[in-house]
């Protein structure tokens, strides 16, 4: 049987920590980021943790 090919869109959104959690970027920080404030977009930029719920899925794309 073939390897399993890793979803290339999956691949740019997600990665994974050393201890084997997901991780993603928030939404709202590419643009119009004029009238949002520091604080608003240095909260943003931090990566949130995925929802455990769509961990195996994730996984499973990132061939993981």
């Amino acid at each position: 049987m073939p390897k399993m090919k890793t979803h290339r869109g999956a691949a740019k959104r997600f990665k994974t920590t050393g201890k084997g959690k997901l991780v993603r970027r928030r939404r709202n920080r590419n643009h119009i980021l004029e009238k949002k404030s520091s604080t608003r977009k240095r909260r943003l930029a931090m990566e949130a943790e995925l929802n455990p719920a769509d961990a195996p899925r994730i996984k499973q794309m990132l061939g993981r």
